[in-house]
């Protein structure tokens, strides 16, 4: 699969030479350059922008805030307006009820899939990898392969679809 891979920090590394080791062609960009070279060394490709790293089946992005995946996603030449139709977004950021509604609707309007699948643990667990995820389930179609490989971390726990908590009478 060809992944794209936005956010090079503590967390984003790992994750991204994760997908490498999983065989999947990774193509990584971080707004600090040097950051990639470790992962390029291992076979990533390089992105020039932001937009060169969505060119793939999906977008990874692994980023500190609503304000940097809002910065990243809406920005000029970001996620949106780059990433093909059928393509998919995957949001490994924590990130708020609100934002992820509104990226589910703005990728909708665009011909996109996006899946929040925030994951927890610290950096050193994920180049083991150990961290857990929450991959939404059940699976769906909007649930990307590379979603499922135990790469990502030891433990996956279900979190439904819908980005709203889920209440008694749901």
């Amino acid at each position: 699969m060809k992944v794209g891979f936005i956010g090079l920090g503590h967390m984003g590394i790992g994750m991204a030479a994760n997908l490498l080791r999983a065989g999947h062609e990774v193509t990584v960009y971080n707004r600090t350059p040097g950051k990639a070279q470790g992962l390029v060394a291992q076979g990533a490709r390089a992105a020039a922008g932001l937009a060169d790293a969505c060119r793939g089946d999906a977008v990874v992005t692994m980023l500190a805030d609503d304000g940097a995946v809002e910065g990243a996603v809406f920005g000029e030449q970001g996620v949106i307006g780059s990433l093909g139709k059928g393509a998919i977004h995957v949001s490994m950021s924590t990130i708020s009820v609100a934002l992820s509604e509104r990226l589910t609707a703005a990728h909708a309007n665009a011909g996109q899939r996006f899946v929040a699948a925030p994951v927890f643990g610290r950096p050193e667990m994920q180049r083991r990898p150990s961290c857990s995820s929450l991959p939404p389930v059940p699976r769906t179609p909007s649930t990307p392969v590379c979603l499922s490989s135990r790469r990502w971390g030891r433990r996956r726990y279900p979190s439904g679809i819908s980005p709203r908590p889920r209440t008694s009478s749901s």
